[in-house]
């Protein structure tokens, strides 16, 4: 129901599948491989989460967003997401569904310079499925471009978005 959406952020991710770019199984394996002993404190538990995230998860604010979901249930670390089903449905999380009629309005592709979620090739699906889009990049920032530059992030949503 593209008449309900005045406007379209999409923020570092195409129309398209993107499996073939994706670390995401890859850091799915190293958080459910984590192992924190019970009765440690909170920040013991980040430390020691963080520590064995570290091999796969290089990217220290990418360990930092991951470990915003380990939670403490009835004394034991958990992850507050659902590991299990995440893993097994990657493949249908990391597609994009297939439509044919267009999104009329005006779209955003805000992208990260340094991710792979927007490329060139990807291009020609955001145009045939989103005809008014505007790609831009930010310097510097990866796939977590509010993060990692925030200020940036916000400049460009804000001058996208129409005035109050």
């Amino acid at each position: 129901q593209p008449d309900l959406v005045e406007r379209l952020i999409s923020v570092d991710i195409s129309p398209v599948s993107t499996a073939p770019v994706s670390e995401f199984s890859a850091y799915i394996g190293a958080m459910r491989s984590v192992a924190i002993p019970d009765g440690v404190s909170r920040s013991a538990a980040r430390q020691l989460a963080e520590e064995q995230l570290r091999p796969v998860v290089q990217l220290p604010q990418l360990r930092q967003f991951l470990l915003t979901n380990l939670v403490e249930v009835q004394g034991r670390y958990v992850w507050r997401v659902n590991l299990e089903a995440i893993s097994h449905h990657l493949a249908d999380i990391m597609n994009f569904p297939t439509f044919h009629k267009p999104y009329p309005g005006p779209a955003l592709f805000l992208g990260g310079s340094k991710s792979p979620y927007i490329s060139s090739k990807d291009f020609p699906e955001i145009q045939r499925l989103f005809p008014q889009a505007d790609v831009q990049y930010i310097e510097g920032a990866g796939h977590i471009v509010h993060q990692d530059r925030f200020e940036e992030f916000i400049t460009a949503v804000l001058n996208f978005l129409p005035p109050p």
